[in-house]
């Protein structure tokens, strides 16, 4: 049984190693060649736990090299539109100034029920408040409204907006994050005085403490309701 456990562990830790260097990507976002590694990778790994008598080599060394295989393919896909294209295909249009577009839905394999699905999905019922309706080389829809049917920005009605930026957390679940109250330009010792002045004197007491670029410092302490403060502008 501890063969087992130990085993289970390192090819545990291999195929994370493994699918975190492949990417970031979630599995609805692979491309074709990157799911294909996946399911490799999964197949390889799953067979030495199952069976002892079988080296945990004939499985590591494979993964090892899918893993310079894929890294080797996603690097030519980077620097070649050719190789790009044959690996992971190019987007369809499927829905062009309001009307089907017929032979892009029969070379996609597309039918009508689920492309007026994935409109609905995104907001639309009407195929005429379409401009474009996409299905990208991942498999995901990207639908395009015509102008008139958008929804109305500030940058449409001229109305001038501030900068916002984003927000920075300070503290997640009692512990500080450093990093981000470095980039904010801030010290620990300015953060607790400003939890001081509304009786909060350890910051394990706090949930969560957030600061956005106006300066304005939110938190929430444990086991209470939603707490605001404003403590100005920060620098």
């Amino acid at each position: 049984m501890l063969t087992v456990i130990i085993r289970t562990l390192i090819l545990y830790a291999l195929v994370f190693a493994t699918m975190r260097l492949t990417g970031k990507r979630q599995i609805g976002q692979l491309q074709p060649y990157e799911v294909t590694v996946a399911i490799m990778i999964s197949a390889l790994a799953a067979i030495p736990m199952e069976d002892v008598s079988i080296p945990l080599t004939n499985s590591i060394i494979p993964i090892l090299l899918l893993l310079s295989g894929q890294v080797l393919v996603s690097m030519l896909s980077m620097k070649v539109n050719k190789v790009r294209a044959f690996l992971c295909g190019k987007p369809s249009i499927l829905v062009e100034n309001g009307k089907l577009v017929e032979q892009e839905l029969k070379k996609s394999r597309v039918n009508l029920n689920d492309l007026l699905e994935q409109l609905r999905l995104a907001g639309f019922h009407n195929i005429a408040d379409v401009e474009f309706a996409i299905m990208e080389s991942n498999g995901e829809f990207s639908v395009i409204p015509k102008s008139q049917k958008r929804p109305v920005t500030p940058e449409d009605l001229g109305v001038s907006t501030k900068y916002e930026g984003i927000t920075q957390t300070l503290i997640i679940d009692g512990r500080v994050d450093h990093d981000n109250l470095c980039r904010t330009g801030l010290t620990e010792e300015w953060l607790a005085r400003e939890l001081s002045k509304f009786g909060i004197h350890n910051v394990k007491d706090v949930l969560l403490a957030s600061l956005d670029t106006s300066g304005k410092l939110y938190f929430q302490v444990k086991g209470k309701t939603n707490q605001k403060s404003n403590c100005g502008e920060s620098t």
